[in-house]
């Protein structure tokens, strides 16, 4: 069995060099020097190093060309191997970070071993210099909170700092999105349009319409937001959790603010703004539920009363006659008690592409009936 040499780049005081066993990379230019035009090429020839000359190299000091020795590992026949460092005799070995690659011509690093800020940004620069080589497009940085160290370099254009910042090698990653335990950094390579999926741009929320027997509908006044200290009762609403379906999401909110336990009907209606929430756009899906209990219990944390109030009652109010969309949910939850208005019901289907299953939310009623 033929094994091959990890191929091996070297910084030096004459350019970029490498050796390796095997012809990977034709050639490249070291992009985003201070200096242009920037002329450096890199190529492979068998079990020798072939070394580069670059422009930017002659402009530094012979103390300085002297002392530019880091060497970087890239072992990148290995998408899951582990990125780590090695002393060298002069220098720092470092290899290529491990990579897997997307379903859209990118790869995807998901670091999970502590690395210093130093090796970290080296080893990057080698990597970008292999996948732009190989034709890749979009670069995702998943970083957990615990590699926090290893931000900086990556945002700050990974700022090479060679004897008194003399050069600077930029790439510019950018902040694509954060969660509570990873921060996720992305780039994107080729000199073409970046067509990489935005971040998440809507937030879902709920409200529900809850209307017993005696054509009470179940009201909160709320403890803190703008609502706070105004006397206007509304409906319960909330956000839908991570991974929560929106009727379980109803029910819950219900549940969490009231104490009054439901059974999700329909979804009535929804509204979508934008400019909200964080700058992020909003989906506000109105709800209508059966109640399955009827004791009241409120939530002391964010509900300064709850109650069963008479329709006609929540509608006088003049908060409900000034804001259109509580109007619109008075009318739909009516329209459906006394109508049969026809909202959509969640049914559970079956992906081609994964084996979890999804809601689809559609009117039911008008599908079955018979041509």
């Amino acid at each position: 069995m033929l094994r091959c040499r990890p191929p091996v780049l070297g910084l030096g005081a004459v350019g970029l060099c490498f050796r390796t066993k095997r012809c990977l990379i034709q050639s490249s230019k070291i992009p985003n020097s201070p200096l242009k035009p920037l002329s450096s090429r890199i190529s492979f020839t068998r079990g020798r190093f072939c070394f580069v000359t670059s422009p930017w190299f002659s402009c530094l000091p012979g103390r300085a060309r002297s002392q530019l020795n880091t060497r970087s590992l890239l072992s990148g026949a290995n998408p899951s191997s582990t990125a780590t460092s090695a002393p060298a005799q002069q220098g720092e070995e470092v290899e290529i970070l491990p990579a897997t690659n997307d379903n859209h011509g990118g790869v995807i690093v998901e670091m999970k071993d502590p690395m210093d800020s130093r090796t970290f940004a080296f080893s990057l620069r080698a990597s970008l210099e292999i996948w732009r080589q190989q034709g890749k497009k979009g670069v995702w940085i998943k970083l957990p909170i615990e590699l926090s160290n290893l931000v900086q370099p990556t945002v700050e254009s990974f700022k090479l700092e060679l004897l008194c910042n003399l050069i600077l090698m930029q790439e510019g990653f950018q902040y694509h999105h954060a969660e509570p335990s990873y921060v996720m950094l992305v780039y994107w390579i080729p000199d073409t349009k970046n067509t990489l999926p935005v971040n998440a741009t809507h937030r879902v929320g709920v409200g529900a319409f809850v209307m017993n027997d005696k054509r009470e509908v179940l009201a909160v006044q709320e403890k803190s937001g703008k609502f706070r200290g105004s006397g206007i009762w509304k409906f319960p609403t909330g956000v839908v959790e991570p991974g929560e379906d929106i009727s379980a999401g109803a029910v819950r909110e219900v549940k969490e603010e009231t104490g009054i336990s439901t059974e999700f009907i329909e979804v009535l209606a929804f509204r979508q703004s934008h400019k909200s929430f964080f700058n992020k756009s909003d989906l506000f899906f109105i709800c209508i539920l059966r109640p399955l209990s009827f004791d009241i219990r409120k939530q002391d944390s964010e509900i300064e009363a709850a109650e069963w109030i008479p329709i006609q009652q929540f509608a006088a109010q003049p908060f409900a006659q000034k804001h259109e969309l509580l109007k619109y949910i008075i009318n739909l939850g009516l329209t459906k008690a006394e109508k049969g208005y026809a909202g959509f019901s969640p049914i559970c289907i079956k992906s081609a592409f994964t084996s979890r299953q999804s809601c689809l939310y559609l009117n039911t009623r008008d599908l079955n009936q018979p041509s």
